[in-house]
């Protein structure tokens, strides 16, 4: 009997797969498909969005949360980082790092879960 858990590594994951990998970067939806496609001719955004649905299930990947904006997909089990966001050309690159000691931005009595912190302005390629 089949495991419904059980995913498989179609043609179209494993595009998925490799242009995350590729990239190097959080990559939104419309960036997969655009990379997958390069691998899998006629590859649709349903697809696209059922891959990420499973791969995130299965912890390989993990959504990146911009205010205001569609989240972007990167691989998962990396160490603490954040992200620059280009406004030129959207895309999202990842901040080695962290600004330092955030707790102390936090106010007395509160319990500080988590932080994230997103940098705004042009890539290199952009401010050329």
């Amino acid at each position: 009997m089949n495991n419904p858990r059980i995913q498989r590594d179609t043609r179209q994951r494993k595009a998925i797969r490799k242009a995350l990998r590729e990239a190097g970067h959080p990559l939104s939806p419309k960036e997969l498909l655009e990379k997958a496609r390069d691998e899998v001719e006629g590859l649709g955004i349903a697809t696209v969005y059922r891959n990420l649905k499973a791969l995130q299930e299965e912890g390989w990947l993990v959504p990146v949360e911009l205010p205001g904006d569609t989240p972007r997909y990167e691989l998962a089990g990396k160490d603490h980082h954040h992200h620059f966001h280009c406004r030129e050309c959207d895309r999202v690159y990842e901040v080695d790092g962290c600004p330092g000691n955030v707790r102390a931005l936090t106010p007395d009595g509160f319990q500080l879960e988590d932080h994230e912190f997103v940098l705004y302005g042009l890539c290199e390629r952009c401010a050329a």
